[in-house]
């Protein structure tokens, strides 16, 4: 007889919630998107590959760095790290992507079964790090609000190639209020290592995105009257390349369902 396992439950302000408390809320079970947690503490998207293809990765993070900001890298094998300290790279994420030949096979919440001693492991720069700023600031995030997944979309902005890899940049977008772009462009540049500024503001078209109601990846939000749409360059650029490159095996992030750090927000800002 099997016996069933309930996931915790959701926490009344996840926000309060610090990030060993959040991964191990994650490693039991528990499969949210991760905007709005542990308020203060970073979070990092994964793109994880076999050791042979992980140079190829790095040049293709090294090339790109606007997409594919590297916070740090796990050397093939290792599980944990000094960004989340006593935690498990493959247990400690709500939600994974597993990919197979380019194609996603799977959408698990525990990558154990799926572990091989030659992953290397990279984590990237997220653009939720720099939320709680822009909510300091004055500007809210529309996909918190709404209690939905952050909107992201595939651009036809092709990237520079990397041995193998290859691809178009992803975006993630935000409505903002017209009166408050620059002020967002102006507290996002302080986060370069989590993308920093925005890419575009405005006319979703000139990326080669024809409806932001239908958005590749995450949720749709509502665009109150009033607000620009504003674009960040997005940590999911990778996986992408994985699904255009289509190497044997790759395993991200499900989108939005993040790696939350010990690292603070505050070590990626700039003066």
């Amino acid at each position: 007889m099997e016996l069933s396992v309930t996931a915790p439950a959701l926490p009344r302000d996840p926000g309060a919630v610090g990030p060993v408390a959040a991964r191990a809320a994650f490693r039991s079970g528990l499969a949210v998107p991760t905007a709005g947690w542990s308020r203060g503490y970073a979070q990092a998207n994964l793109i994880i590959v076999p050791k042979d293809l992980a140079f190829d990765m790095l040049l293709f993070a090294q090339r790109n760095p606007k997409p594919c900001p590297i916070l740090g890298v796990l050397d093939a094998g290792e599980t944990t790290g000094p960004l989340l300290a006593g935690g498990d790279i493959r247990t400690d994420v709500p939600r994974y992507i597993v990919y197979v030949d380019g194609e996603k096979v799977a959408e698990p919440t525990d990558i154990t079964g799926y572990w091989r001693d030659d992953l290397v492991t990279f984590i990237v720069g997220c653009s939720f790090t720099f939320e709680s700023a822009l909510q300091a600031g004055g500007i809210s995030i529309a996909h918190i609000d709404q209690g939905v997944n952050v909107p992201m979309y595939r651009t036809n902005r092709r990237y520079t190639s990397a041995g193998s890899l290859d691809g178009r940049m992803v975006v993630s977008m935000r409505p903002i209020p017209a009166a408050q772009v620059a002020d967002a462009v102006r507290i996002t540049s302080r986060y370069p290592a989590v993308h920093g500024a925005p890419v575009h503001v405005g006319d979703p078209r000139e990326l080669g995105i024809a409806d932001l109601g239908k958005p590749d990846f995450g949720d749709a939000v509502r665009i109150p009257d009033g607000h620009l749409p504003v674009f960040w360059a997005c940590g999911v650029t990778p996986q992408a390349a994985v699904m255009e490159s289509r190497p044997a095996l790759a395993i991200g992030h499900a989108p939005g369902h993040m790696l939350i750090t010990d690292a603070r927000d505050t070590d990626y800002l700039v003066p």
